[in-house]
């Protein structure tokens, strides 16, 4: 399989550990189009609490765990020639609205995500994204919409914190 792994996408955005949702980016057009993909395990954190006696349709994976999953690709998308893994320093992404999300198929362990993430309008920092996610051939969302805005992370600072690093 071509494309870029985990450590392209640790370098590109800040997420971490089990919060990062995204496995491997598998097609990129910077500025316009981007592919992605998002393995789910039963070995979740979200599966955790689930006993021995837990029917099929309790591993339907979370809609909001698959939301913030293309939205992290969506995040690669708009910041792909200009990536910034750390948090603390540089341009920091804000996620905005998301809008006219359509919920489909669920998926389950064994599935993989592909999200699909189109480039819809640009501009300055912000950008608005839209696109689908599949598993198997199954539509499991898709996305109207979504906005996320590149802000200067110092400018996001408590004034306190501001004064502080200058002195």
């Amino acid at each position: 399989m071509t494309g870029y792994g985990i450590d392209r996408i640790k370098n590109t955005i800040p997420h971490r550990g089990e919060i990062l949702l995204v496995d491997r980016v598998t097609r990129v057009v910077p500025g316009e189009a981007l592919t992605a993909l998002k393995a789910v395990s039963g070995n979740e954190p979200c599966y955790a609490r689930l006993g021995p006696g837990a029917a099929a349709a309790d591993y339907a994976y979370p809609v909001s765990l698959a939301i913030e999953s293309w939205a992290q690709s969506a995040v690669l998308l708009s910041v792909w020639e200009t990536p910034n893994p750390d948090v603390l320093a540089g341009k920091l992404e804000l996620a905005g609205a998301i809008n006219e999300v359509a919920v489909g198929a669920r998926a389950y362990p064994g599935d993989v995500l592909e999200h699909r993430v189109r480039l819809v309008k640009s501009a300055g920092e912000t950008a608005v994204l839209a696109g689908e996610t599949y598993a198997g051939g199954r539509e499991v969302l898709r996305v109207g919409s979504f906005v996320v805005a590149l802000r200067d992370v110092d400018a996001l600072r408590p004034a306190a914190d501001r004064t502080a690093l200058k002195v």
